[in-house]
This record gives C-alpha cells, structure tokens and sequence, in this order.
C-alpha cells in the first residue's frame, strides 16, 4: 500500500477479504467490508445478523457489527476519515461504491486488486499443497472419464456435466465451481453451457471442470473421442498435445507470462491452426478459479516461485469439433510443477 500510494483498503465481496480476514461475505444487500489503514489496525464492518459467523480474531481485525438501523456506508466512511486514495475490492456490488464515492467526495479510487494481486499470485507451501490436493481429486474424476467410467453416448451434456460435478464432491470437493461438456460441434466453444444435445458416437467431447477443496480451486480439461476420430482430428490433438507440452515446459522462472503465451500459441500457428487457437494459454489459480497471474500476450510479469496457473491451450474449428488439454501448473526453482498427472493421451471411449 505504501509503495503504491494507497491510504486504505476496503475489502467487501471477492476473495481478499477471506484471504486477509479468513472470512467471506455473502454477496447480500447488507454491506459487509474490511477496512484496512495504511496507519492503523484494521475494522471488519459486518451486519449484526452475520457477526456470529465471523471467527474472533482481535490479533487481525476489530469487529464493528452494524444494526438494521444504522448506516453502513456511513460506518465506513467515518472509518475512512480524511484518507482520500481508496483501493476497493474489485467485486464490490456498484451500488455499495457509488455510495462511498458519494461518502467520501474528492477522493481517488482503484481497484483492490493492483495492491493484492500480485501478494495472492505467490502462493507459499501449504497453499501449493492445498491446490495440489485439489488438482488429484480432480485427477481421480479425470481418470475415470479417460478410463471409460463415465457414461457419454446417449445421455445429454447436461447430464454428463451433473456427473462430474457429483464425482468431484465425492472426491472431496466442497463446491462445483464448473463443468463444461461440450459435444460434436459444441467442442468448439470453449465455454460451452452443456445443454440437451445427446452425445453420440464419433463426438469429440471436451469436459473442463473444476471445483473448490478447502478453500482451493482444481482446473482441468481432457478431450477424448466417442469413436475412432478422423485423421484429421488424431493430427489436430498431437499437434495441441505438443503445444500444451512445450508451453509447460516454458514455464520456467524468469520466463515471462506472454513468453510462456507465444511458446503455446506457436506451436499452433506453425501447424496452421492458428486462428482457430482463439483465447489466452491460462489463468492463475487460487482462492479463485481466475486470478493473477494471466498467461497472455502483453503481460510482461516473470513467473515467480509459488505462481501457480493453468497452461490450457485450445483448437476450435467452428461449426466441427474442437479439444483442449489443461493442466494447473506452479513454478518452482526447480521448474514447472504439474499438478495434473493425468495422461494427455488421445483416448477413444466407447461408453
């Protein structure tokens, strides 16, 4: 905050807030906020209704629960005081930060993210952990769909997508953040609502989900085959397969995010795909499914120790099929660390 020139932090919804505070809010029409001082202890304002579950933590925070009649917004601007540059979670409902801009005029606004981002991005040993325990529960429902476990022909992507979803809380997921099936010439969208389309014989089929485990997001992709897949499909994948590999690989420390981008990316175009290679290689992962850092062209930021990501590059040919291989990956002084050790094989299941 210092070195940013940020006088305070107000952190509502979103994951600063539990990062810091181990607690999150409800996203309610009731304002819950942290208010976090360059220069003094900070204040958790939470409704009354809420207070019982917020964790005593007077080591962290002071707790300031508010009654139905009073103002919250009111609360934290007096919090605030005459401090004027205001870092405000990112997720904050509009409603709650037109309020403050009006409590607290002529100040200077930004997101909560230039401050926390970065600090989140570098995960230490137990969050590495966390996020490996996650990635092999994800790797057990993966292995089950590559194994021929789960049933495909003949029930709808939306049914598959409910499968998943329930594999990964057997598994020990606490929560389905997503479970995109996408079948035939839905493959090649690659976020893919799963809806009513039967999957038949021959479909490429992409299955992208992941959930929360303990506090910590999975993210895995596998493409596999309904039936022998055509010679141009069985090219298409290796040259994905070799990309996906190569990126991964990249992902060394010092190297930089849009390094390890165009490593990926390529690989694509020198096999001639690359138009259809039509989003970024990954995402960082965490407390959230998307955060910092971001495998993209333009993002100069070096891989650091403890960044954890996905490296998930896609093919998609419009209107045909489409596959994506993903894996979480995490730099280390060592090199990149995978997560996800699940075979990319090119898989054909009859089920």
């Amino acid at each position: 905050m210092g070195e940013l020139g940020v006088d305070a932090l107000l952190l509502s919804l979103g994951a600063d807030l539990p990062w810091l505070a181990g607690y999150e809010a409800m996203p309610l029409e009731r304002l819950t906020m942290l208010v976090v001082p360059a220069d003094a202890g900070a204040t958790l304002v939470v409704p009354r209704l809420e207070a019982p579950r917020v964790e005593d933590a007077p080591e962290l925070f002071t707790l300031r629960p508010w009654s139905e009649h009073e103002d919250p917004v009111g609360i934290v601007a007096g919090l605030v005081g005459s401090r004027q540059r205001l870092a405000v979670s990112d997720r904050t409902w509009a409603t709650f930060v037109l309020a403050l801009q009006k409590a607290v005029p002529d100040s200077q606004w930004r997101p909560s993210s230039q401050v926390t981002g970065p600090l989140r991005a570098v995960k230490d040993a137990e969050e590495i952990e966390a996020l490996a325990a996650a990635s092999a529960a994800a790797d057990r429902v993966a292995a089950q769909l590559l194994g021929g476990q789960i049933p495909l022909v003949g029930l709808t992507e939306r049914q598959v997508s409910q499968d998943l979803g329930r594999r990964l809380v057997d598994e020990g997921h606490q929560k389905v953040n997503f479970a995109i099936v996408g079948s035939g010439p839905n493959s090649a969208s690659p976020h893919h609502d799963a809806g009513a389309r039967v999957i038949g014989s021959g479909d490429a089929v992409v299955c992208d989900f992941g959930g929360t485990m303990a506090g910590y997001c999975s993210d895995i992709t596998r493409t596999v085959w309904t039936g022998s897949p055509t010679a141009e499909a069985v090219e298409l994948y290796q040259l994905l397969r070799r990309a996906q590999a190569d990126a991964v690989g990249a992902a060394q420390v010092g190297a930089t995010c849009e390094a390890v981008d165009g490593t990926a990316r390529s690989v694509i175009s020198e096999g001639g795909y690359g138009d259809a290679f039509i989003h970024r290689t990954g995402h960082g992962i965490g407390l959230e499914e998307h955060e910092d850092p971001y495998i993209v062209a333009g993002n100069t930021l070096p891989l650091a120790p403890g960044h954890a990501f996905s490296v998930e590059p896609g093919i998609y040919l419009r209107g045909r099929f489409g596959a994506r291989i993903e894996d979480i990956v995490v730099a280390t002084e060592a090199g990149p660390r995978s997560l996800n050790q699940v075979s990319h094989d090119l898989v054909v299941v009859d089920a």
